[in-house]
């Protein structure tokens, strides 16, 4: 998993010097709903690093609320330690939709991005998650929002204190609430085992870092926690590659990194072999659109969106 795959105790090290201290998180992303059977929505956004950057990406993804692997696709050669002064830094803001009913909470770990249609408007809420790392995964399945809980204590299980136990690290029965707690200062349960919560360690927010829950720093849980209401249907897909047809006619293409399913790729430079699904298939290799276009987004895999019409050349 090309990107993806970033020495974790580097970051922990790192990022708990600087974050704590100076990262601040956006206000939750809105996005009006597009007309019609639109499912583009959003435009992509550019800053130039400051003059003696003193920041990790961390920083910045923070402020325009984006996962650390949304925007190691879009800025692959970005430094995530110190990203360079006077570098271009893309975040990217536009989207296409997941291809489902636009109903609660729809979460793609795949992309790492969670959707919320608040019921009875015309908007969706778009918010970067962390999920569960290799042999620890996110499952895809349908459930609903069964509680929510302001300070959330974490009773680790036998099997994660064992876990950390093998690194030479004593974790307690019972973590008490607090800013202190791994699940933030705010969770809601979904299904017996799993919750989407807050975090202390934002650098986490875009990897691969949970033992299966959903992670999101904690200014966009409370968000969630404050305009979600208990029962909401939750759906957890993972499709990495995403394309729409626009009211114009216009096609787009987003591809993603997929998720490593195995030590092998997790652990290689090479990049992950990506499945395209027949109702994706029909929309990229159609006559209209042009075939050297979709091969660059598929090899290139940006995570954004792309237009392929016939009349984009490759470059």
């Amino acid at each position: 998993m090309k990107h993806k795959n970033i020495d974790i105790i580097k970051l922990l090290r790192f990022y708990l010097l600087l974050i704590i201290f100076f990262s601040s998180s956006a206000v939750a992303t809105i996005y009006p709903l597009p007309k019609g059977k639109s499912r583009l929505i959003g435009h992509n956004k550019q800053i130039t690093i400051p003059e003696n950057n003193l920041f990790p990406l961390e920083y910045f993804s923070a402020k325009f609320s984006m996962g650390i692997s949304n925007m190691l696709e879009a800025n692959p050669d970005v430094d995530v330690y110190l990203p360079e002064s006077n570098t271009n830094l893309i975040f990217p803001t536009q989207l296409i939709l997941p291809d489902t009913k636009h109903i609660g909470i729809i979460i793609n770990i795949a992309e790492m991005r969670l959707y919320y249609y608040p019921k009875g408007t015309n908007k969706v809420v778009v918010l970067p998650v962390g999920i569960g790392e290799l042999g620890q995964e996110t499952p895809c399945w349908v459930t609903s929002v069964h509680r929510k809980k302001h300070l959330p204590s974490w009773t680790p299980s036998n099997a994660i204190k064992k876990e950390y136990k093998a690194r030479g690290i004593i974790i307690p029965d019972v973590f008490p609430a607090g800013a202190n707690n791994p699940m933030g200062l705010y969770a809601l349960y979904i299904g017996n085992s799993y919750a989407i919560h807050g975090t202390n360690a934002n650098f986490g927010i875009g990897l691969r870092i949970s033992h299966g829950c959903i992670r999101l720093r904690d200014n966009d849980l409370k968000y969630l926690f404050d305009h979600v209401p208990v029962g909401v249907r939750v759906e957890l897909i993972n499709e990495p590659v995403k394309a729409c047809i626009e009211p114009n006619g216009n096609r787009y293409l987003e591809v993603h990194d997929p998720l490593s399913t195995t030590a092998e790729q997790f652990n290689s430079h090479k990049p992950v072999p990506i499945h395209i699904p027949s109702n994706i298939a029909n929309i990229i290799f159609h006559p209209s659109v042009n075939k050297d276009v979709v091969n660059k987004a598929i090899q290139r895999r940006s995570g954004m969106p792309i237009s392929i019409s016939m009349k984009n050349k490759a470059h």
